[in-house]
């Protein structure tokens, strides 16, 4: 009897199963069906989705060829992996084309097989080169499951937990001799077993041994646990799996803001490079092509020193004055970007590599005679353009060393007047909602981590459906003037996680608006003619664009003919300036949309950007100010408070 309430309760329970599934499925299915009839009638939707960098119904792994700044030398790491990625690719596509047979592959140390004489080498199979694959696969992994996931998963638990406990019932009741019996020993045993049930966290002890460099003693490592099944990996996770050196240093700013500045360390170089992020984005876009497409791996493999700056508000949220208020900390906007943070992490940087290279006693007299014993060359993105464009000016205006020797800025913030619609009417909303917003909306930011969750969650599922994931995709590329970048891809970032997600100051917003309403790259606007008399010394904001003529480095401009955020004609509008300034500026084009330059893997812009890099000159000595550009240096004293 009991054998056949079993056989029909595990034939309930599957029935249970198939059909709860597949009603899952369909709902699913149905919702991308009707995702994708909405794609086909919405306009503009193939330039969005042409430019989306491996968008695919069925994503392959392709290894890339060699870059060509690669071609005067790499780490030899990188080598190993590109040889493995390359062979990789080589073995798929023979694996697509044979007719179910185990092909595999001969590693690119052994020399190039010729077609028609390729024989299959036994010692690798399809499984080893899937290990291989994920192994060095270059982009960062996606750890996350997505909100269909976690249903299927949910259901299957409970009616898992249902059905057992329908199985323990009717166990009891068709044995009720042996029920009474476990119920006897239960009531009549002192002893109970425990069960220990550790709390849900972010640490857990993982019983592997590792040696470290001042105990060689092995010792346990410590792992994260990323609850959820979210991903919230940082940039610290991925530069040091790929298996580069990490720093982490923690910078104060004049106004008591804590960052983060990151470092891929070369202790012993004299070149170093500073990238920047732009709006809504972190140090991790500067790493999350991996190995082969990164800008900051690939200026590191070159003997480059290379440094990742974090703006405040983004991934370290964090002030001296530990009872600030939310209000409070969000009270800044580009202006403390560009003369608070970069100043504070530039100089943190000297102080660095002056101690570094004056512990080395050959360099020592070197380092004692001059200000300056390295280069150090800036890559800047969007907002950063315009925050290193700030601090350079204000820097010159106030005479004090700003320590670059080149600025390579790609599709710089500043100019704005040429936009679309969707730009326009946040201009005027801002404009003109000022006093009623600014009370009420210090930042936009998800505050709560439940939320945070969800959206990285919804990530996963843009791109397991891949209808929903074009429909968001055209949906959010309308808000930014139908720009073709990747946005569904940029929220697959690790950074976009339930414990650290970027925020927009409501000032930098504001900001951004008065310098489209201006049409001119101004400081922020107090509102008031005292007000900015107080901060400026001049009754209105200062106009970057006519000091331009102060920027005594070499300037590197690099637009996108599809960035509909930033658009070429803007870009021009610095060049122009910088120009008539008597700047030693460039200016370069590419058909990428705003997101290209960091996010997807782009070898021409990449190598454009290696090739201004090798470019650094010893600093120039500071040119002296002119007279008729007389500033008051205590009016660049920008106050967060105000």
């Amino acid at each position: 009897m009991q054998r056949v309430v079993d056989n029909a309760l595990a034939v309930t329970k599957e029935t249970v199963k198939t059909f709860t599934y597949e009603s899952l499925n369909n709902v699913v299915r149905l919702i991308n069906g009707v995702s994708a009839m909405l794609l086909a009638v919405l306009p503009g939707k193939a330039s969005v989705l042409e430019g989306i960098h491996g968008w695919e119904l069925r994503p392959t792994f392709r290894g890339p060829r060699l870059p060509r700044w690669m071609e005067n030398g790499v780490s030899s790491f990188n080598k190993i992996v590109h040889e493995l990625s390359v062979d990789s690719d080589t073995s798929s596509s023979i694996e697509n084309s044979s007719d179910g047979e185990d092909s595999d592959y001969y590693p690119a140390s052994r020399g190039p097989a010729k077609s028609g004489n390729f024989r299959p080498s036994p010692a690798r199979t399809p499984k080893r080169l899937q290990s291989l694959k994920e192994h060095f696969i270059q982009r960062t992994t996606d750890r996350r499951r997505g909100v269909v996931e976690d249903l299927h998963l949910a259901i299957e638990v409970f009616i898992e937990s249902s059905f057992d406990k329908v199985h323990k019932a009717a166990h009891c009741l068709l044995a009720p001799a042996e029920t009474a019996r476990t119920a006897l020993r239960w009531f009549s045993s002192r002893n109970y077993d425990h069960v220990d049930s550790s709390p849900e966290g972010y640490e857990a002890t993982v019983p592997t041994s590792v040696l470290s460099d001042d105990h060689p003693a092995p010792t346990e490592r410590k792992t994260s646990v990323y609850s959820l099944n979210t991903d919230a990996r940082t940039c610290q996770d991925v530069i040091t799996e790929l298996g580069y050196p990490y720093e982490a240093i923690r910078v104060v700013t004049a106004d008591g803001y804590v960052l983060v500045l990151e470092r891929i360390p070369r202790r012993d170089s004299r070149k170093v490079v500073f990238l920047q992020h732009g709006i809504l984005d972190s140090s991790m876009g500067w790493v999350s092509n991996g190995v082969i497409g990164s800008p900051a791996f690939a200026a590191f493999d070159q003997g480059y020193d290379v440094y990742l700056g974090n703006f405040r508000g983004l991934v370290s949220r964090e002030h001296i004055n530990k009872n600030m208020s939310s209000r409070q900390y969000w009270n800044y906007s580009i202006n403390e970007h560009g003369t608070q943070d970069i100043p504070a992490m530039i100089e943190k940087i000297h102080e660095i590599k002056i101690s570094e290279l004056n512990s080395n006693q050959a360099d020592a007299e070197e380092v004692t005679n001059s200000d300056q014993p390295y280069k150090i060359c800036a890559v800047c993105h969007s907002l950063g353009g315009a925050a290193i464009l700030i601090y350079v000016v204000t820097a010159r205006i106030e005479e004090k060393p700003h320590r670059l020797s080149r600025m390579i800025l790609l599709s710089p913030a500043g100019f704005h007047d040429d936009s679309n619609f969707m730009f326009a009417a946040a201009e005027y909303l801002f404009l003109f909602l000022n006093p009623v917003l600014q009370p009420f909306l210090p930042a936009f930011y998800i505050p709560t981590k439940f939320f945070r969750m969800l959206l990285n969650k919804l990530a996963r599922d843009f791109h397991n459906l891949p209808a929903v994931g074009g429909l968001v995709q055209t949906l959010m590329s309308y808000v930014v003037g139908g720009d073709s970048s990747n946005w569904v891809g940029v929220l697959g970032l690790p950074h976009y996680n339930m414990n650290d997600m970027p925020g927009v100051a409501y000032r930098v917003a504001l900001h951004l608006a008065q310098m489209k309403h201006s049409k001119k790259f101004t400081m922020f606007d107090y509102g008031s003619a005292a007000a900015n008399m107080e901060v400026y010394g001049s009754p209105e904001p200062l106009d970057l664009g006519e000091y331009y003529s102060f920027i005594d480095i070499p300037v590197d401009l690099v637009a996108g003919r599809k960035d509909r955020v930033i658009k070429p004609s803007m870009v021009r509008k610095h060049y122009k300036l910088m120009k008539e300034g008597g700047v030693d500026v460039s200016f370069n084009e590419f058909e990428y949309a705003h997101l290209d330059f960091t996010f997807s893997h782009r070898e021409e812009l990449l190598s454009y950007v290696m090739s201004r890099v090798l470019l650094l000159e010893p600093p120039s000595k500071q040119l002296a100010r002119p007279k008729s550009l007389k500033v008051k240096k205590k009016s660049l004293q920008v106050r967060t408070s105000k």
